[in-house]
């Protein structure tokens, strides 16, 4: 059984979750939209049923243009649940790096994050019953070592899976053909670390000060590829 970690505000999270029965949580491209629209959406201790409304009309593909001007609207300003640092959402699980900067706010940040997907992916593929195999999981961050590792890992070992499934076992086979791969994948924080992609859903925090520049974080990368340094984050393998 998966110890129950306490969320302590100031305290920094892993939390992760895979489909039922290994199931599939994304199907299109709109699918990961709407997930990436909610971590954006239900990071607030206000309602957000106008622009949700829009998006079941929508079927989840709402304009990012109107997402961006409802965020920077003053009538809509949000008072955030959690602190977003990294995220990745892949085809049947995802996983987040989140600090608690309000008491009970990673608690309801990830009870309207699940309740409100469930809801969308359901009624849009005509399904109904659980789509998350549990409860979300959560590890707390326990160093500064363990935070940079889960973001290497969250950010590019994770999705690398696609194209070397079994990189745990021998490493990674070619670093480049991942390299390339993961500097476009849409769905992960990778492109904000490098510089090249600005974001209305994370805050990168005390990462942010661990990586001032874009070439700190591919230094570390470069470091756990090339030493295989896959120990730090071996549990987090969800296939």
């Amino acid at each position: 059984m998966k110890r129950k970690f306490p969320f302590a505000v100031g305290s920094i999270h892993h939390i992760y979750n895979r489909g039922v029965a290994k199931c599939k949580i994304c199907i299109d491209d709109v699918d990961y939209w709407r997930f990436l629209q909610g971590l954006c959406l239900f990071n607030d201790t206000k309602s957000a049923n106008h622009i949700l409304w829009q998006l079941e009309r929508d079927r989840g593909a709402l304009n990012l243009k109107v997402l961006k001007k409802y965020i920077v609207d003053p009538a809509n300003e949000r008072s955030k649940l959690v602190r977003i640092l990294a995220y990745c959402v892949m085809d049947n699980h995802y996983h987040l790096l989140v600090e608690e900067i309000r008491e009970g706010g990673i608690t309801k940040f990830m009870q309207k994050l699940g309740v409100g997907y469930v809801n969308y992916f359901n009624k849009k593929h005509e399904r109904v019953g659980s789509l998350f195999q549990n409860k979300f999981q959560n590890v707390p961050v326990e160093s500064e070592q363990h935070l940079k590792y889960l973001l290497v890992y969250i950010n590019v070992l994770n999705p690398a899976q696609y194209l070397e499934p079994h990189w745990k076992d021998g490493g990674i086979k070619n670093p480049k053909a991942i390299l390339a791969y993961v500097e476009n994948y849409l769905w992960s924080t990778h492109q904000e670390y490098l510089g090249k992609r600005n974001s209305i859903i994370i805050e990168k925090g005390v990462l942010g000060e661990i990586f001032p520049t874009p070439d700190a974080y591919r230094a570390l990368i470069r470091t756990v590829i090339e030493a295989k340094k896959y120990e730090e984050v071996t549990y987090l393998m969800l296939e």
